[in-house]
């Protein structure tokens, strides 16, 4: 289950709860927010992302603390797969 909670400014925190409870510190600029989320909130870009990452690691794999670009440093095809999932779900 992933839950996404509004910190400070751009700053939110999403709890991973599975065998580990993971919490993780995210930043989202508003520029980031615009680029890839296309008018959808920071809630669904963050849920989505996170069920992005989870499919490729496991929750006590994901950094604890980052700004959201980064991980298409680590997954090249995030902000095209991103947008993709953002478009289709509702």
């Amino acid at each position: 289950m992933i839950e996404v909670r509004h910190s400070a400014g751009d700053e939110w925190v999403v709890s991973v709860k599975a065998a580990t409870t993971t919490h993780h510190r995210v930043h989202v600029s508003k520029a980031d927010l615009a680029r890839l989320a296309k008018g959808r909130t920071a809630e669904d870009l963050l849920r989505e992302s996170f069920r992005f990452l989870l499919e490729r690691e496991s929750n006590t794999s994901i950094l604890s603390s980052f700004d959201l670009p980064v991980i298409a440093r680590y997954f090249p095809e995030f902000d095209r797969e991103i947008e993709k999932r953002l478009q289709t779900t509702t």
